[in-house]
């Protein structure tokens, strides 16, 4: 009996060491813009919620700064499956999903907290879903919003009339190149990574960004003026490929997707309540700012969304129409 009970304890013994340890599942989770930047900020509520919730089985590795690409080739990127996660704003999405340009219509929001409600609610739960059948790429949060502030060289933005022939940056998005021009710009379509360089040497003489994305980017230090107009209500959501998703258990699917939710939550409450401490902050650094009559922007904005829904697909109307509609907003544009 007792070599029998020595046998059973040894193969328990040898089970217990041959068995495998299951491995941390790792999301490289990129971004473009500086690790202290807002994106900054938001990965490290995420990696810390997801953390929590899967008890530390799945971990969150920041590359920020480009090091896995840029924007504009982050969404196809997520597509074919060779990153797990980014952050890219929404502009820089409709290239590849056109319904996202429902969110860039100029004024399409009348409030920061309109754009939340939406996003929050039916609306942005049926586009999640929509964007993943279509495309395969999830959106895990919406995160910050927050209005797309114009900095230029040249001259503060009293009026409308100021903004002719200014040759301001704009990304590579047909609706934001549509509006500066409605607005009486010169648009100078451009990538991101090129933005600073162009506006050192003249070749652009502004352009616009989220109020934080100009504190991070330190613009204060290329240009003068601040324009504070609220034209573009701006969010920058953090997607993950299918692929990614595919590698998780059920229990670490829904704990990465949670995190995703209670971080966007967490991180577009704090933003919210900065953005006039930012604008601030690029005051105290030198930046002149105006804040323009809005209503000539707002009668070009609705001119040129009408001219936009009638070349788009019912499906794209219908999504205008519901957030004209949705609580809390007869919208101003």
């Amino acid at each position: 009996m007792k070599r029998v009970a020595l046998c059973v304890a040894m193969l328990f013994l040898m089970a217990a060491f041959s068995a495998p340890v299951s491995a941390k599942v790792v999301m490289n989770l990129g971004w473009q813009t500086a690790d202290d930047s807002a994106y900054g900020e938001l990965v490290t509520i995420f990696s810390g919620l997801v953390d929590e919730y899967t008890q530390g089985e799945v971990v969150v590795k920041r590359r920020c700064c480009g090091q896995i690409g840029g924007e504009e080739d982050g969404f196809k990127s997520l597509q074919i499956g060779i990153v797990d996660g980014f952050i890219i704003t929404m502009n820089n999405v409709s290239p590849h999903y056109p319904l996202m340009d429902v969110f860039v219509l100029p004024y399409i929001f009348n409030s920061l907290e309109h754009a939340s409600e939406v996003l929050e609610g039916p609306i942005g739960d049926r586009f999640r879903d929509q964007l993943y059948a279509k495309t395969g790429v999830y959106l895990l949060s919406y995160n910050a919003v927050e209005p797309r502030d114009m900095y230029n060289t040249k001259r503060p933005i009293r009026s409308m009339d100021d903004m002719k022939g200014l040759k301001l940056r704009v990304p590579k998005n047909k609706i934001m190149i549509s509006t500066f021009q409605a607005f009486g710009a010169e648009p100078v379509p451009l990538a991101w990574s090129e933005m600073s360089t162009a506006l050192q040497t003249g070749t652009v003489e502004g352009g616009d960004n989220g109020t934080f994305v100009i504190r991070s980017q330190k613009f204060f230090d290329l240009a003068d003026n601040l324009t504070v107009l609220d034209h573009f209500t701006s969010f920058s959501p953090l997607f993950c490929s299918k692929r990614f998703l595919g590698k998780l258990t059920d229990a670490q699917r829904d704990a990465v997707i949670k995190a995703g939710r209670d971080a966007g939550r967490l991180h577009r409450a704090n933003m919210l309540k900065k953005i006039e401490e930012c604008r601030s902050y690029l005051e105290a650094n030198g930046m002149k700012i105006t804040r323009p009559d809005r209503t000539p922007f707002i009668e070009a904005a609705r001119k040129l969304q009408d001219e936009i829904l009638s070349k788009r697909s019912a499906e794209f109307r219908e999504m205008v129409d519901q957030i004209r509609a949705s609580s809390g907003s007869k919208n101003d544009a």
